[in-house]
């Protein structure tokens, strides 16, 4: 399910992060308590699972993931994301992008910062605490009825990336929640 260790194949690493990623060890990321170094917001829409989007409110959009369980706030307020410590999800600030005339609703732009550094990929590919993550959220039709959310996660890592990092995830919409069955980070792949 998940890819083995050394294996960072599309991933543009430079040397050093070849290097974090070849002597990758989920043993001890388990000891130390770092299990969710694969859940960070560089990742996490990356992960297997649901997402639940609600209004936190009137400023912030939370998107929740059932894997990991991790809480993801982004702000659209001009007011800076609140200072403190980084965190597995960092601070967002998030915009909604208007489409060109009768293009539909447009997509949501998110940018994050202040990330803990952690994993791309649950086989320890590194992205460090410098990183900055630009997503951008689309909803589309579903060939079979319905609708997809198409989210597009663009990487920048000095520290690790020799260039921009990009991938993209879709999550079908479901008529409800029955299928949410939300599990705790794990190190182990």
């Amino acid at each position: 399910m998940f890819p083995n260790k050394g294996d960072y194949a599309g991933v543009p690493l430079n040397p050093e992060g070849r290097r974090v990623a070849d002597a990758w060890d989920p043993a001890k990321d388990q000891t130390a308590g770092e299990q969710c170094k694969g859940y960070g917001a560089p990742a996490i829409m990356r992960i297997p699972g649901r997402v639940h989007i609600v209004w936190q409110d009137d400023n912030t959009l939370r998107l929740d993931t059932d894997a990991g369980t991790q809480t993801r706030a982004f702000r659209f307020s001009s007011a800076a994301a609140p200072a403190g410590p980084a965190t597995w999800q960092g601070s967002s600030t998030a915009r909604w992008e208007r489409a060109g005339r009768g293009a539909g609703a447009g997509s949501l732009t998110v940018v994050t910062t202040n990330v803990r550094a952690g994993y791309l990929r649950r086989n320890g590919v590194p992205y460090s605490e410098n990183a900055t993550v630009t997503e951008y959220f689309d909803v589309a039709p579903h060939p079979a009825d319905g609708q997809v959310l198409i989210v597009t996660t663009v990487v920048e890592d000095p520290r690790y990336l020799q260039r921009p990092y990009i991938v993209s995830s879709h999550f079908k919409k479901e008529g409800d929640g029955s299928k949410w069955e939300p599990s705790p980070c794990t190190a182990a792949w």
